[in-house]
């Protein structure tokens, strides 16, 4: 019997080696039932094979791996309470829509009604909003709409844990924001599991509950979207999640200033050992005026480029001694009408609390 479990997906020191290649080491990881989870991280992380074992497509090479209290080591995928939405789809060209939902469903044993597969299939279909669609051929759908029909053969068997392999890649940018949504909604309807594989930063902030950021086969970093964005663990997860500025400097034997490359001092916003740090910076959290601001640590520099977003502007600005920023602003924070034009002088400031300090040891 199946142990009562709060989660749906445990992994339990889970190491994962091909040959002399180690793509996994030693996972520990919790998904609550009814989580929004994105495992996000570059190409070669382990992102990908966390998600097979999951769905059973590979299997641990060291620990366990568990979904609803019952270990999956062993069990084929065909045998879990999983199904996946692939990034291509992996559509039947030959069959209409209806027939690629109920696919599925005229695979299991004991067989189901026609009557049944019938309801469910049309039950998925309107909750993917493709309910007048059923009888449409694959070549004649947007692909927006394919992935729809994708999703809907996924929840069709009424899964415990919905896996996506990058299912938003193929789609432009409005799309893909559309679908962002779409995806939201769908996984708070259904109240299952939704594991998300992506490089995406944006993709996993806006989308996912929690964020498992992944580097080299190992977790970085496990939390909400924005505890790992206002508070990454390291320097990695502050340089992948989002964008942010990079200032060397020292951290003085007192534990309190931090002493930058140009000779300048700030008070130290985090804790860390004396030595050589990294100051860390998001481009929103820099104050860009034409006048010095009091009450920031302020820095006089030079914008070199600028990149024209609407409400907001993005400012490459070089500080001698310090090097180059990357600022965000909004412009209308700015209380001026116009634009800042390169070439330009400008003061930058900042929170000494809005900035990040890690040990210079943590940038390999």
């Amino acid at each position: 019997m199946a142990s009562a479990s709060t989660n749906d997906i445990e992994f339990r020191s889970v190491t994962k080696n091909y040959g002399a290649v180690t793509a996994v080491t030693d996972i520990n990881l919790n998904v609550p039932k009814g989580a929004f989870l994105a495992l996000l991280g570059p190409s070669g992380c382990g992102k990908t094979t966390c998600l097979r074992m999951i769905g059973g497509f590979e299997q641990p090479s060291e620990g366990t791996v568990l979904i609803d209290g019952r270990e999956m080591n062993g069990v084929p995928a065909y045998r879990r309470p999983v199904n996946m939405v692939f990034q291509h789809y992996a559509l039947f060209p030959h069959f209409d829509v209806r027939q690629n939902v109920a696919y599925g469903l005229k695979q299991m044993r004991p067989k189901l009604a026609a009557t049944e597969i019938d309801r469910r299939v049309t039950e998925a279909l309107e909750m993917v909003r493709l309910g007048g669609f059923a009888k449409r051929r694959i070549h004649e759908m947007s692909g927006g709409q394919q992935q729809r029909v994708a999703l809907a053969r996924a929840i069709v068997n009424r899964p415990s844990v919905l896996l996506l392999d990058e299912p938003l890649a193929a789609l432009d940018k409005k799309l893909r924001s559309a679908m962002q949504i779409e995806l939201q909604t769908l996984q708070r309807e259904l109240g299952i599991t939704f594991v998300l594989v992506t490089h995406d930063q944006e993709e996993a902030l806006s989308m996912a509950d929690i964020v498992c950021v992944m580097s080299a086969g190992r977790i970085r970093q496990l939390g909400s979207p924005q505890e790992v964005y206002d508070r990454p663990a390291d320097l990695f997860v502050a340089d992948f999640v989002g964008k942010t500025n990079r200032v060397n400097a020292t951290m003085e034997a007192d534990g309190a200033t931090l002493r930058l490359a140009d000779g300048s001092a700030i008070a130290a916003g985090s804790p860390v050992s004396p030595g050589e740090t990294i100051v860390a910076i998001r481009p929103e959290s820099i104050r860009l005026t034409r006048a010095q601001a009091p009450g920031f640590a302020s820095f006089k520099g030079t914008v070199t480029h600028r990149i024209f977003l609407g409400s907001s502007a993005e400012y490459a600005v070089t500080v001698p001694g310090l090097g180059d920023f990357l600022v965000t602003a909004d412009r209308r924070s700015m209380n001026e009408s116009d634009l800042v034009e390169p070439g330009e002088a400008v003061f930058l400031g900042f929170d000494p609390l809005a900035a990040h300090v890690f040990p210079a040891s943590s940038a390999a």
